[in-house]
């Protein structure tokens, strides 16, 4: 669907770490792990971002984006009341399984879509363990509202100013975290590392995603038999062990 979404609120939370939160019929429809392509006033191709909170009650949406140029730096000069023209909701999400632990990780921007999915799952009185990676203590967002839903919260920074010094394969290894079913978003080479070491759960796959549909094939990946995968489409959540990474 597409449809002009009315901003409540766009605030920043981090250092170049913003959070808004949109009015709009997609929080009816949206599923954890899901995301929106959104049209920034100004320039011609939309920004996929990753949903981070479903209010569906108050049909309410909430994204959390990085500023990483000129559009979404445009995106932090949206206020309240302002209109945006956002399509979605779109993709597969992470499927909330009927477990007894989970493993959510994340890192940097990867982090948003798995609130709504630590949400899901301690809705369903399942355990939740939570390790965020971030470059420094000053990137780091998010980690009191995990806590808040009742999740046990792990920190690794690179440059140990915060949590455990190093990755987050690090952190779980400190912490002593033998949860084996994850869920997992953030850079390529945290996947691969997380990929290598579990053979349970899911990843979500960040790509520049210009149509989100699958249609102009810019986020084309392989599977490990070499076939095809769009990851707007196809993805951007599939099986462990299922990309080629």
């Amino acid at each position: 669907m597409q449809e002009n979404a009315i901003i409540l609120s766009n605030i920043e939370i981090a250092k170049d770490i913003w959070r808004m939160e949109i009015k709009t019929t997609f929080a009816q429809k949206a599923k954890p792990g899901q995301f929106i392509e959104i049209s920034v006033p100004g320039f011609y191709l939309r920004r996929p971002i990753s949903i981070c909170e479903i209010k569906e009650k108050e049909d309410i949406l909430v994204i959390i984006y990085k500023v990483l140029g000129q559009g979404t730096e445009k995106m932090t000069e949206l206020s309240s009341g302002d209109s945006l023209d956002v399509f979605g909701p779109l993709g597969n999400g992470f499927p909330i399984e009927d477990i007894d632990k989970v493993l959510l990780v994340g890192g940097g921007v990867g982090v948003p879509p798995l609130y709504e999915t630590a949400k899901q799952y301690r809705l369903k009185g399942t355990q939740v363990d939570v390790v965020l990676g971030f470059n420094d203590k000053d990137a780091i967002f998010y980690k009191e509202e995990f806590e808040q839903l009742g999740c046990n919260v792990e920190i690794a920074t690179m440059d140990g100013s915060f949590g455990t010094k190093g990755t987050v394969i690090d952190a779980i290894k400190a912490n002593n975290i033998n949860t084996d079913f994850i869920s997992a978003c953030g850079p390529l080479m945290m996947l691969k590392a997380l990929d290598a070491t579990y053979s349970k759960g899911y990843i979500s796959l960040e790509a520049r995603m210009a149509c989100g549909l699958g249609a102009c094939m810019g986020c084309v990946v392989k599977d490990k038999d070499g076939n095809s995968l769009r990851v707007c489409k196809d993805g951007p959540v599939f099986e462990v062990g299922k990309v080629a990474l």
